[in-house]
């Protein structure tokens, strides 16, 4: 099957490859972040975002071990950043200021004898809306009288 979409897509899945989270259901203008765990070695690690509306693949960005990043066309580099690599197997996407936009399939991907290898893919499943802020009735700053049943039946005499 890897061989058949290889041939096709000019990817392929690959137990090579494994992330962390499979799934995230983030906030709005929060952040979150996707570790790519490599079985062995690589010089660096790309990543990708298949996106639903448009059934494409987005090239995100390309970081070397070295730290040294490559980012793809119209993509911020105020809100993806690559962390890590330094052991060269193991690599982390951040994401910052989240928004609905950013919904999709992440991909971590490396590149092997002339392969686009693709990880497990962690579905942004669904970024949530900031929750309306209520309003709380202010504390009252007068103290409170508490009356026993006993000092209010002496009362009533």
């Amino acid at each position: 099957l890897c061989i058949l979409v290889s041939f096709f897509l000019g990817f392929c899945t690959s137990v090579l490859l494994s992330q962390i989270p499979g799934h995230i259901l983030a906030q709005t203008n929060k952040k979150t972040e996707i570790i790519c765990e490599l079985r062995k070695e690589h010089a660096g690690v790309y990543w990708y975002r298949w996106n639903p509306k448009r059934q494409n693949f987005e090239f995100l960005i390309f970081s070397n071990s070295l730290g040294k990043a490559t980012y793809g066309n119209n993509i911020s580099q105020d809100k993806f950043s690559v962390h890590g690599g330094s052991s060269r197997t193991s690599y982390s996407l951040h994401i910052s200021q989240l928004h609905a936009s950013d919904n999709g399939t992440y991909y971590c991907s490396v590149s092997e004898s002339s392969q686009l290898l693709l990880g497990s893919g962690t579905r942004l499943v669904d970024v949530l809306p900031l929750p309306p802020k209520t309003a709380q009735a202010p504390v009252s700053k007068k103290p409170m009288r508490c009356v026993t049943k006993r000092k209010a039946a002496s009362m009533k005499g």
